[in-house]
């Protein structure tokens, strides 16, 4: 967690810092991806309207165009609300081809597109960035401004102003109710939880239950971003095996179940989004980016930085109960075992390796941060990859695809298909709705 404790002054003066370029960028701000306006995300509508009011908008600069080398530089990428990132692979990943051939970049740089972050209750979390790179505000602040506007180093005094500006900007009182509480030392098992006292009508109370038992696993606490079952998060996290699929043992009355490795220090988590983005683009699910086109990906990981010992691949090359290379169906082993990688579908790339990409991990392959969901009706789109372009989205993506296949939410398919030919539900029409009552309220 964070230090929240705000210098009023600086923070005053950080709100100037923030909304100007600094000397020798290439004319971005702070504000020119979160525009202070709009909650401090890049929103796609908003995005549209300053390319049409004027091109030469700062935010249009090639390295975020679609192809920054393209003699006339297009932007479907940041029409989606997206940006790209440019990350160095850490010493014991390489980049490979589906025939395991090393294809990494010889500067060892790999991009990738994200979504843009709200600075709101940035008072309340650490560390930051989707993928948690950055440890400080300071330091967050520090990076944009090298990378996204092609900056200088600035002097640690003005970070600290940018900084105390961000951890002062809250989306509602009840966050900052808690900051304070934070500030005040008090330790987070210990500070009142602020929605026990919203005032809610009958629907958004029925909609906090459903968020009881669907969201607060992992959205729970007083920061609505704490993982307070830890059961839940280590059913997210499968012992691999070397060539990257998972490890499955046969449990009698069961069947064949995932062997698990608790994580009880990493606060990240794959919830299987970056196997929608796979599917989004390879046209099998209908995303809101699904048409612009994202990074194909595969990596190997090594036991250390000479990258000379191989610990496993990922994703692993699917192999299929038809032999096709799409079926969704995976093949099992001579044990009756499903040969399947960790988002338990075939998936021949990642757009975007998350956590992993910071430390190597490949435990960490696709997870990113747990975001708050206070504020959450205003911050569309959703995911690391914008791929969800309304809350409803969300909801819809997480009862037909997240929560049915996640056992120690206790929330199975029992619904039929609110759509024709769609998936059996894990929460009724009724109870969707309920929860996005609560959701726009919270």
């Amino acid at each position: 967690m964070t230090d929240s404790r705000v210098s009023p002054g600086h923070a005053a003066s950080g709100k100037q810092l923030f909304s100007q370029a600094f000397p020798h960028t290439n004319g971005r701000s702070c504000a020119t991806c979160h525009p202070l306006g709009e909650h401090t995300t890049l929103k796609p509508a908003s995005v549209e309207a300053r390319l049409a009011a004027n091109p030469a908008d700062p935010l249009f600069h090639r390295i975020d165009a679609d192809d920054p080398d393209a003699a006339v530089p297009t932007y479907e990428h940041l029409k989606k609300g997206l940006v790209r990132v440019v990350l160095p692979l850490p010493s014991n990943m390489d980049v490979i081809d589906t025939a395991g051939n090393v294809i990494t970049p010889s500067d060892r740089k790999i991009s990738v597109w994200r979504g843009v972050p709200t600075i709101e209750d940035t008072a309340l979390s650490g560390p930051f960035q989707l993928d948690g790179r950055e440890a400080t505000l300071e330091d967050q602040a520090q990076a944009a401004i090298l990378s996204h506007s092609e900056g200088r180093e600035v002097g640690r005094a003005q970070l600290k102003r940018l900084a105390d500006f961000e951890r002062s900007v809250f989306s509602s009182p009840r966050a900052r109710f808690v900051s304070q509480f934070l500030a005040s030392g008090i330790p987070l098992d210990q500070i009142p939880i602020p929605e026990d006292f919203m005032p809610l009508t009958v629907q958004e109370q029925r909609g906090r239950e459903v968020f009881k038992v669907a969201c607060e696993a992992c959205h729970g606490g007083p920061t609505t971003n704490q993982i307070t079952n830890r059961a839940v998060h280590a059913a997210l996290s499968a012992a691999l095996k070397p060539d990257g699929n998972v490890v499955f043992t046969q449990v009698p009355g069961q069947g064949p179940v995932p062997v698990r490795v608790p994580r009880p220090n990493n606060e990240f988590v794959n919830i299987g989004f970056g196997a929608l983005s796979y599917l989004g683009q390879i046209g099998q699910l209908p995303l809101y980016t699904s048409s612009v086109e994202l990074p194909r990906y595969r990596f190997r990981f090594y036991t250390d930085g000479t990258r000379q010992h191989a610990v496993t691949e990922l994703p692993p090359i699917p192999v299929t109960a038809s032999g096709e290379p799409f079926d969704p169906t995976p093949a099992l082993d001579g044990n009756g075992l499903p040969i399947v990688g960790p988002n338990g579908l075939p998936q021949w790339f990642t757009t975007d390796p998350g956590r992993a990409l910071i430390t190597g991990d490949p435990g960490d392959f696709e997870a990113f941060d747990v975001p708050s969901l206070r504020g959450i009706a205003r911050t569309a789109p959703y995911f690391h990859d914008n791929s969800h372009e309304t809350l409803r989205d969300v909801v819809d993506g997480y009862s037909r695809l997240i929560l049915p296949f996640t056992a120690e939410m206790n929330l199975p398919p029992v619904h039929p298909p609110e759509t024709p030919g769609g998936l059996p539900e894990a929460l009724s029409p009724e109870q969707k709705r309920d929860l996005l009552e609560f959701l726009n309220r919270l």
